[in-house]
């Protein structure tokens, strides 16, 4: 398993357009893909999942990846999270 924790930036969050994207980009991976909010988790390729965790600027998220292509997913993740979020 891998994982990384990431501070949100952006001034509105995870909002409906970037988690729309982040939702299309976790489904090209097999691993199963998971974002953590304090004690709530949300499957990252379920958008009404990750919409319902509210993630607001400052918050700190935790993206864990396990399965077979993992190292890949979480480098594309963490990627993604740091140009867009």
């Amino acid at each position: 398993m891998k994982e990384f924790t990431y501070k949100i930036c952006d001034e509105v969050g995870i909002h409906a357009r970037p988690a729309g994207i982040l939702v299309k980009k976790a489904g090209e991976f097999q691993s199963e893909i998971k974002i953590i909010k304090g004690e709530k988790e949300a499957d990252l390729k379920r958008l009404f999942a990750v919409m319902g965790l509210s993630v607001k600027k400052d918050d700190l998220v935790r993206v864990t990846v396990s399965g077979e292509d993992e190292e890949k997913a979480v480098a594309e993740i963490e990627t993604f999270f740091k140009n867009n979020l």
